[in-house]
């Protein structure tokens, strides 16, 4: 059975760093495309990054410089390090896996195959 199991939210003041962490089980991490979501209440969800099988990664423009998606192969478990936070990052974060070669965000994000449960993180002074 594949499972995600997201942990790490939590609060944090403006300019702070937090790190989000993804254990996969019931499949190989590394052979499947993984990112993360975020959705604020009344609003669509939307990636945030993104790193396929072959290791390349993808960030939304809002967090690029800031954010760094990475996985450790050996403990299947996909990680968002969030650094240097701001207010409008306050969402409730979403990883995601889908056996499919990367095709876009869109693809990825309307037909991946597993979701984590969510995990809120609240940037706020």
């Amino acid at each position: 059975q594949v499972q995600l199991v997201e942990s790490g939210g939590g609060s944090v003041q403006p300019g702070g760093s937090l790190r989000l962490s993804c254990a996969a089980s019931g499949y190989t991490a590394s052979s499947y495309c993984m990112g993360w979501f975020r959705q604020v209440p009344g609003r669509m969800r939307e990636g945030v990054a993104a790193i396929d099988s072959d290791g390349n990664t993808r960030y939304a423009d809002s967090v690029k410089g800031r954010f760094t998606i990475s996985q450790d192969n050996a403990k299947n478990t996909l990680y968002l390090e969030m650094n240097s936070l701001k207010p409008e990052d306050t969402a409730m974060y979403y990883c995601a896996a889908d056996p499919k070669r990367w095709i876009s965000w869109y693809i990825f994000q309307y037909t991946a195959a597993y979701w984590g449960q969510g995990n809120q993180v609240t940037v706020s002074s």
